[in-house]
C-alpha cells in the first residue's frame, strides 16, 4: 500500500458507519485494537485507525516528518492486516497537529465518525496523557470509549514499532 493512501482524505459518504481508533506514541495496545475490531464488526462499520503525528512549531503542519512516518506506517499496516483478517474494511489515516488533541480536532473537523475507541496507556507508557483523555471525553463528536488495558507481567502488551518490523 502506498504511503499517500494513509494520509487524510475528504469526507466519506454519510451512509457508512465508521469506528475511529486514534493513537500516538509509536504503539497501539492489542487489547484496544481487538475491542475496536469487535465494535466495528458488531456495527458493520469501517475501522479507521488514525496515527496522530505531532509536528513541532518550527515546521509547517504539512511538513514531511520522515522519522514519524517511518514509525506510523508499519503500525498502520499491522492494524490494517489485523482488521482485514477479521473481515473488516479499513480506512487508515495519519493526521498532523501541534499536539495529539490538535491533530484529533483537525481529523474530527474533516470527517464524521460514529464511534471512537481511544487507548489509555496501561502505565506511564507512551500515548495519550490523562489530560488529553479528559479532553477527548469532553470534546468527542461521537460516542467514545476510553480503554485502559491491564499490564501483562508488569509490561504493557503493545503493538510497537520494534514488534512489527
Amino acid at each position: 500500500m502506498s504511503v499517500l493512501s494513509f494520509f487524510r482524505r475528504g469526507p466519506r459518504a454519510a451512509t457508512s458507519k465508521r469506528v475511529l481508533v486514534p493513537f500516538t506514541g509509536g504503539e497501539l495496545d492489542p487489547t484496544v485494537l481487538d475491542a475496536a475490531i469487535r465494535i466495528a464488526r458488531a456495527e458493520d462499520a469501517t475501522l479507521v485507525p488514525a496515527y496522530l503525528m505531532v509536528t513541532p512549531f518550527e515546521y509547517g503542519l504539512e511538513a514531511p516528518l520522515q522519522r514519524e512516518v517511518a514509525v506510523a506506517m508499519p503500525l498502520l499496516e499491522a492494524v490494517e492486516h489485523a482488521a482485514l483478517r477479521a473481515g473488516l474494511p479499513v480506512d487508515a489515516r495519519v493526521e498532523t497537529g501541534r499536539t495529539p488533541t490538535h491533530a484529533l480536532r483537525r481529523l474530527w473537523d474533516a470527517e464524521r465518525f460514529d464511534r471512537i475507541v481511544a487507548p489509555a496507556p496501561p502505565g506511564r507508557g507512551q500515548g495519550f496523557t490523562p489530560k488529553e483523555l479528559q479532553w477527548i471525553l469532553v470534546h468527542a463528536p461521537a460516542e467514545t470509549l476510553i480503554l485502559r488495558p491491564a499490564p501483562l507481567n508488569g509490561r504493557p502488551a503493545a503493538v510497537a514499532e520494534e514488534e512489527v518490523a
